[in-house]
């Protein structure tokens, strides 16, 4: 388990190492009359950038950056890290899935959310499995063997993790993203910028994910709307409807399986 955990978090860090570069530069590039694309930097150079600025060329001598800076701009990246991995992964629509099915059975805090939560991270891990696999065999464990620099196994697994959410994004959004910022189509997957690539990937999870909770909710709909009726015509009106379809439609989920059914519809969305 401390593997599969230190593995995951190393492939974090080396597709956060491209991507987050990419994210700052574009938010810090000053508007020009150019396409974005050409005026963001590669990962190589902003690499080569912070090498240049942390390190000196004469012996005793410090680089630009102080080291405070540098653990600024660590933390800077830490801070940032947790809105990336829910953005760059399927635990988007996964958790916002579970969250309707709640809402759905009227249950209030049951299942706890940190409950919901850690389920939906262990099926992110269980879906991103493939992916995080191809960037260890493809990036990681060659740098580590001293076969790849790191500004190449940066750029082969941001490559990886873009294939995995172009395969996800609508090319409707990917589409709308390209045309406001002003570049041009690119030939490969890997082509396409993170800062555009990303909000492409997020809204098409969320349109997603909101149709499957809204075919969720039909089911249990019925149940409250034939309660209603039920508790109308008896002439109980002050009898809320919630409190008396509650049972029967946590009845109705269980009768189904409807746990192994919303993991394993929620697992084969991805493929």
């Amino acid at each position: 388990m401390k593997v599969l955990v230190l593995q995951v978090v190393l492939v974090f860090l080396v597709v956060l190492a491209c991507s987050t570069g990419e994210v700052f530069a574009q938010v810090s590039a000053a508007p020009t009359t150019q396409p974005a694309r050409s005026s963001l930097p590669s990962p190589d150079e902003l690499l080569n950038l912070v090498e240049k600025a942390t390190t000196s060329k004469e012996a005793g001598k410090p680089g630009d950056w102080s080291a405070p800076v540098k653990l600024a701009v660590v933390f800077a990246i830490l801070a940032i890290m947790p809105s990336l991995l829910v953005m760059m992964t399927s635990f988007t629509r996964i958790v916002i899935v579970l969250s309707f099915l709640r809402r759905a059975l009227t249950t209030q805090n049951i299942p706890p959310t940190i409950a919901l939560i850690g389920l939906a991270l262990f099926l992110t891990l269980f879906t991103m499995a493939p992916t995080f696999t191809q960037i260890n065999t493809q990036a990681i464990q060659p740098y580590l063997n001293d076969q790849i620099k790191f500004p190449d196994a940066c750029a082969i697994a941001n490559s990886l993790l873009k294939g995995f959410m172009f395969r996800q994004t609508r090319p409707v959004d990917l589409e709308l993203f390209m045309e406001m910022s002003g570049t041009a189509k690119p030939e490969t997957v890997a082509d396409i910028p993170s800062h555009i690539m990303i909000p492409s990937f997020a809204i098409s999870e969320f349109r997603k994910a909101f149709e499957m909770g809204c075919l969720i909710f039909i089911p249990f709909l019925l149940i409250d709307l034939v309660t209603s009726g039920i508790l109308l015509s008896a002439g109980m009106m002050m009898l809320p409807p919630a409190m008396i379809s509650l049972p029967f439609k946590i009845i109705l989920f269980v009768l189904v399986d409807g746990w192994r059914l919303m993991a394993s519809t929620l697992i084969t969305s991805f493929r």
